[in-house]
């Protein structure tokens, strides 16, 4: 381990030592949290029409105060981005958060205050950093530079004194000075809005230097990857990155890239999965196994919502006390940045409540429940996984969706699968997914029983490069960026196929 690397791990163990207790004091040190963030917006317009100020408990705050979504603080929102303060937070907030959530979603504006940027994202870095170092005690992270995929920031057309871009750009711009010591590229780059530009640029500003990790989301990151492949014309990326150790990565299930992204990068390179959204950093990888540990202490108070509550008028939420692990629940949040019981969009699966461990495992708005299926991400993710490795095969991106019962047409769902490695029998990459989606989920295991509701799941094969064309004419390449897994109705899909149909 590295001098410097040494020291920080030193530095960081009082802190480690009290992210460790979170396996016995988590409902006191949630409780904490909820307190400090009612006593700090009590005087705020939102506080005053809630009553924060005669809130005692947490059963008072789910009577009192409402589950949103982002509609219902939006017009919150755009009050804020005008100029005004102290609607939802008690401090002025002048940085804000796009979140496209998916391709074809409207954008969002995530409130992101000093103390969220304070407490919660850098807060995090730092646990991040030392939970990885403490697994990995040869670690030399900081003997070398660590590159950052992210977004752009730019002034709000309405109001030049506030801000917006992807999160991972509103920290790089507030980052201090010490810590642009250790990362690159230099912000100029890191921050540009154009992004094939800013890929290349990228490359070539890292492919000489002492790269020790990257940290981003896995189809963007992939894509740097492979530019600086190409741009040093070597066979491996550890002939130009000799002290290369980890990819740290969020955002997008890992699962789908974890093939093409260990190829490139090798064997012996780690993988650290973190939890950082643009409405907060809520988890980190702790140990060596892929769950993570939800940070109890960033001035976030969750709440569980099960399954079953969703769209109810008055839904029910658990605490952390109260989960259970192997069940689902959608995911709301209440932060120093002034979201009140925000259902995040969010689902994940606790694997352990001693310490408190989990998977995000999809999202409450990506899924398939058209023939009583109920196809999660997850199961996709690991079902598509599954397929690759035996057949071969390489995936760059894919999206689901049903193709619905009608006089001609069993019912059966639509794979577009961009393939980076092309299987060489498709009907027996068809037949290992459908076989192992039966496998992970009961209900579609059902609804497959003898073709009679569900029949074969069809896979189209899509160019290479349609999916990136496909966001790049929506003008959403790099950030937040994502292609919609799983959709209940056909809109992408019909979109997709259109669009590869005219590029051809």
């Amino acid at each position: 381990m590295a001098l410097f690397d040494s020291f920080y791990l030193c530095f960081m163990r009082k802190r480690l030592r009290e992210i460790d207790g979170f396996a016995v004091n988590a409902e006191e040190v949630q409780q904490n949290q909820l307190s400090n963030l009612l006593t700090q917006s009590i005087h705020t317009e939102y506080g005053k029409k809630y009553g924060f100020e005669h809130i005692r408990s947490a059963e008072q705050f789910r009577q009192n105060v409402p589950v949103v979504s982002y509609q219902e603080l939006k017009p919150y929102v755009e009050r804020l981005m005008a100029g005004e303060n102290k609607l939802l937070w008690n401090d002025e907030i002048k940085f804000f958060s796009k979140s496209s959530g998916t391709t074809g979603s409207q954008s969002k504006y995530i409130p992101v205050s000093r103390q969220a940027l304070k407490d919660c994202h850098y807060k995090g870095g730092r646990d991040m950093l030392a939970l990885y170092m403490r697994e990995n005690p040869k670690s030399g992270l900081f003997a070398g530079k660590n590159i950052s995929m992210g977004g752009s920031l730019h002034s709000w057309k309405d109001n030049p004194d506030i801000c917006c871009g992807d999160v991972s750009a509103i920290i790089t711009s507030q980052l201090p000075c010490w810590a642009e010591i250790f990362r690159t590229p230099k912000r100029k780059i890191a921050l540009m809005e154009e992004w094939e530009s800013k890929l290349q640029q990228m490359a070539q500003a890292t492919l000489h230097q002492n790269i020790r990790s990257l940290l981003g989301v896995p189809s963007w990151s992939m894509l740097l990857l492979e530019k600086v492949l190409e741009l040093s014309k070597k066979d491996s990326l550890h002939e130009v990155w000799p002290n290369f150790e980890v990819f740290i990565h969020g955002g997008v299930s890992f699962v789908p890239y974890a093939q093409p992204i260990k190829k490139l990068l090798g064997e012996d390179c780690r993988f650290w999965e973190t939890y950082n959204a643009s409405e907060g950093f809520f988890g980190i990888q702790y140990g060596n196994g892929s769950d993570m540990l939800l940070m109890l202490d960033y001035g976030v108070y969750y709440e569980f919502m099960p399954m079953k509550e969703i769209g109810k008028p008055h839904p029910k939420t658990l605490g952390i006390g109260e989960v259970e692990t192997g069940k689902q629940y959608a995911l709301v949040i209440s932060t120093n940045a002034g979201l009140w019981r925000y259902l995040i969009g969010d689902t994940v699966v606790f694997t352990s409540t001693k310490p408190y461990l989990f998977k995000v495992n999809g999202r409450t708005t990506h899924f398939i429940n058209t023939f009583g299926e109920e196809l999660i991400v997850d199961n996709a993710d690991h079902a598509l996984a599954a397929a690759c490795a035996e057949t071969k095969a390489e995936i760059n991106e894919y999206t689901v969706a049903p193709v619905f019962l009608d006089a001609d047409n069993c019912a059966h769902h639509q794979w577009l699968v961009e393939f980076k490695q092309h299987p060489a029998n498709i009907a027996a990459f068809a037949d290992i997914l459908d076989h192992k989606l039966k496998e992970l989920n009961s209900d579609y295991d059902a609804k497959r029983y003898n073709n009679m509701i569900l029949k074969m799941p069809e896979i189209v094969s899509l160019p290479e490069g349609t999916f990136y064309s496909w966001l790049k004419s929506k003008g959403k390449l790099g950030g937040q960026h994502k292609v919609p897994r799983l959709s209940n109705d056909r809109q992408y899909a019909d979109e997709i196929l259109n669009f590869a149909h005219r590029k051809a």
